[in-house]
């Protein structure tokens, strides 16, 4: 029994969990949409969704199996305890009509009525005790969460000298813990008292109750008294399995709930325009056309929650031609990463029309490069598999982003005992972000301020690396410098700039051109001068005589 519980427990436990990693890891951004709160839906964002899936996917599983398991036993008990009560029950003065099963149907009411009415007090009880194992679980959920992100932070806690601040965070996260941890202890000592009392009178006064009127009639002797007494007091137990068990289904309601509420978040998400038009306006619409034509938005307007929210970024039409590099160009805060983020579909709130160039793959390289636990040659296959490349290619692409030197530790997934996140700094995992273009060749590129951490020299070499490897991709950079970068020679990677001012985005050559007729003129050789004849010299000369 115990194997084949927890085979099916371990089976269900990793089906669920397959499920949940395929619902949040899908093509449509699923776990981004989840975080994000739905007020009007009366749907909040799902908290702790690492501790949903890891934490209540296993203890629901685990708790289902072993009540499944228990109402076995209960059924079986209770069929052959009911069958022995049957052929002990003898007729009852009074109940003369009820013939020989008057004791045993006395026993039946009795815990009928006991039963039932204790079971409504523990189901109460039972209520309490799964509202604060949620909330239990939501504290203990954010604390570790909050554990975790400091670990990955430390560096940078200790170069600010934040312990204090952090300590404090901590400190005020476990309030929240003990303030739960005392009220749920005070219930479960309720509930304790509460079922050893209910053990007492079930034991001793309704057990024995139904056969005491037999009893004194003589219709039983002593031996069968007790023994009758004792078999309802087996069969109050077993039908009291629910009240003693009910901490268990407290805990087990607390963990599908949690487990429940993830799922329906990933199915309100599954439409993202739909799931946000509940909180504000969402009304992008996105198409394809011929790569010729390149990208083209129109009537795009940016905004933030709220139905009537005013847009801080519109852009009227915006067309960006294959090979074209534009280079954004504004304040802080006035939305450059923002209109990135629409044009990748990554933005919630806002309306306009986004037309992709057709079958050309895009690339978004963010401000902040985050490198997950995987190996080196798979961070630069990213998005695709490391088996897409061969060792070759990745080294190649390795190089050329000047990062040659870890062309050995391709295969490692950690160096020194340290992840590769925590191995690179900021440049180099710009430097890893040129390698996947480089590798990926990507038609649409993105560039949300990708060269910040790079020094000057740095900032060319990332770009002439795209600009020698990508001859037709097309780039639109976010950057805070107030002139984009140039090549060694001089040349201007940039041929575009969108100048975000006062709201709006506009659209400029980097360089002012003129009409091609002019320019073909402009660069034709200018003719030798012709010299000048001897008589227009004499009519000078006696200009000046007179």
């Amino acid at each position: 029994r115990n194997l084949v519980s927890a085979t099916l427990h371990r089976k269900w436990r990793g089906w669920l969990d397959s499920r949940f990693n395929e619902a949040l890891l899908d093509g449509n951004h699923t776990h981004f949409h989840a975080q994000h709160a739905s007020t009007g839906s009366g749907a909040p964002a799902p908290d702790n969704i690492d501790q949903r899936v890891q934490e209540s996917i296993k203890d629901m599983t685990g708790g289902a199996i072993g009540l499944a398991m228990g109402v076995l036993g209960v059924a079986t008990s209770l069929y052959f305890v009911g069958q022995k009560l049957l052929e002990n029950s003898v007729e009852v003065k009074g109940l003369e009509f009820l013939g020989s099963y008057g004791s045993a149907i006395l026993a039946f009411l009795a815990v009928a009525t006991y039963v039932p009415l204790n079971t409504w007090i523990a189901v109460k009880l039972g209520g309490l005790l799964e509202r604060l194992n949620v909330r239990m679980q939501q504290a203990e959920g954010s604390y570790r969460g909050e554990l975790t992100t400091f670990l990955r932070r430390s560096f940078h806690v200790a170069a600010s000298q934040g312990e204090g601040v952090q300590r404090t965070m901590h400190g005020r996260l476990y309030v929240d813990i003990d303030g739960t941890w005392t009220r749920l202890n005070i219930v479960n000592t309720v509930y304790m008292s509460f079922e050893l009392i209910y053990n007492f009178i079930g034991a001793r006064i309704v057990a024995y109750g139904p056969g005491l009127v037999p009893f004194i009639h003589n219709g039983l002797d002593l031996k069968g008294y007790i023994t009758g007494s004792e078999l309802v007091n087996s069969l109050i137990g077993q039908c009291s399995w629910f009240i003693h068990v009910m901490p268990a289904i407290a805990t087990l309601r607390a963990n599908s709930q949690r487990v429940t509420e993830l799922a329906n978040a990933i199915e309100n998400v599954q439409h993202p325009q739909e799931f946000y038009s509940q909180t504000g306006r969402s009304d992008f619409h996105y198409a394809s056309q011929n790569p010729v034509f390149g990208l083209t938005i129109q009537k795009l307007e940016l905004a933030h929650q709220g139905e009537d929210a005013t847009p801080f970024l519109s852009a009227a039409n915006l067309r960006f031609r294959r090979g074209e590099w534009t280079f954004l160009k504004g304040e802080s805060g006035c939305g450059k990463t923002s209109l990135i983020k629409a044009i990748n579909g990554l933005w919630p709130y806002g309306r306009g029309t986004i037309v992709f160039p057709e079958g050309v793959k895009s690339f978004y390289a963010a401000q902040e490069v985050k490198l997950q636990p995987v190996s080196l040659k798979q961070l630069v296959c990213l998005p695709g598999s490391e088996h897409d490349h061969g060792d070759a290619q990745v080294a190649s692409a390795l190089h050329k982003a000047g990062l040659g030197d870890f062309i050995e530790h391709m295969a490692d997934e950690s160096r020194e005992g340290k992840s590769w996140d925590q191995v690179l700094s900021g440049g180099q995992k710009q430097k890893l972000v040129v390698a996947r273009i480089v590798l990926q060749q990507p038609g649409l590129l993105f560039l949300d301020e990708a060269t910040g951490a790079l020094d000057p020299d740095g900032k060319v070499a990332f770009h002439q690396a795209i600009k020698d490897n990508c001859p037709d991709v097309t780039v639109i950079s976010v950057m805070h410098e107030a002139v984009a970068p140039r090549s060694m020679t001089g040349s201007e990677f940039y041929h575009s700039i969108v100048a975000i001012a006062d709201g709006v985005a506009t659209k400029k050559p980097l360089v002012p051109t003129l009409p091609a007729e002019l320019t073909t003129i402009l660069v034709q050789p200018r003719p030798a001068p012709r010299p000048v004849e001897d008589k227009w010299l004499r009519f000078s000369r006696r200009l000046k005589q007179k």
